[in-house]
């Protein structure tokens, strides 16, 4: 099967279909991420607060598949918003990857309440950009008042913003704001953690595509214009994961799904969390 590409902002394509690694030990990393390569993801979504980008690194470099084949993102730990200390964990993360320039990096986190503000940290990756070292930059989990703050205060629009977005929270304000000014946005914990897995509007539109709950889910995200990367260690649902484009979901599919949204999250408030490991 084929996954679309989405064009970012920039020019560069994206595959919509990923493979994410959050919370997968690095012990187990480079296995599960060359399984998912066997299955033919070609886009990886790591992080520095990860702990597992070297062994994301191996996997790749082991895969056999051509480097430029493969889309590569990683996300800048929260302790280094600092303008020089972001480019020395940028310089870190190629190094684990072993790569010459990462395809995407972001800030992980705005962290509005720490000292280190986080326009300073994005001048820093526009620099890593300018340099070549990351061929799109963007951000995670940013609101629109954080957004709106770089827009007005430096020089490159994100070229994503990576979001919590499930069916339990479709966040289409948000959405709409990023389609607004030309950024892509990619949703993480897709699924809710599995929490919206067992909601009968899910369950009846998989009973009737003869697909599980998962891949309704996903195919949702899909449809709607998301990029989405689901983890998992167990090949057969890494396998069940990727089987998202022989089947389509109604506008009355969409429209019903769009009807679970209950505002609630998963993860932390973005407007709140400042953690710094």
């Amino acid at each position: 099967m084929s996954v679309p590409t989405i064009t970012l902002n920039n020019g560069v394509e994206i595959p919509q279909l990923g493979f994410g690694v959050f919370q997968i030990p690095p012990e187990d990393t480079k296995a599960a991420t060359l399984a998912a390569l066997e299955v033919g993801y070609r886009h990886i979504d790591t992080a520095e607060m990860y702990g597992n980008e070297k062994e994301v690194g191996q996997a790749v470099a082991e895969s056999g598949i051509p480097r430029d084949q493969i889309f590569v993102t990683s996300k800048l730990n929260n302790g280094y918003h600092a303008h020089d200390d972001a480019l020395r964990a940028t310089e870190q993360t190629l190094a684990d990857l072993g790569v010459e320039a990462v395809d995407l990096f972001l800030i992980h986190w705005p962290l509005p309440g720490i000292d280190v503000d986080y326009v300073e940290t994005w001048r820093a990756l526009e620099k890593i950009h300018s340099e070549g070292k990351a061929r799109a930059i963007g951000v995670s989990n940013f609101q629109q008042a954080h957004l709106e703050r770089l827009f007005a205060e430096t020089d490159v629009v994100p070229a994503v913003n990576q979001i919590e977005v499930h069916p339990y929270l479709i966040q289409n304000s948000l959405r709409a704001f990023n389609s607004e000014h030309g950024i892509a946005t990619e949703a993480w914990s897709p699924i809710a953690q599995g929490d919206v897995l067992d909601d009968p509007v899910l369950t009846k539109i998989a009973g009737e595509k003869n697909r599980t709950p998962a891949q309704v889910t996903l195919r949702w995200h899909i449809q709607r214009g998301d990029i989405v990367f689901p983890k998992s260690v167990t090949r057969s649902r890494v396998e069940e994961n990727f089987a998202l484009f022989d089947f389509d979901l109604s506008p009355e599919d969409m429209a019903a799904i769009d009807g679970m949204n209950k505002d609630r999250r998963r993860g932390p408030n973005p407007d709140e969390f400042n953690y710094i490991p």
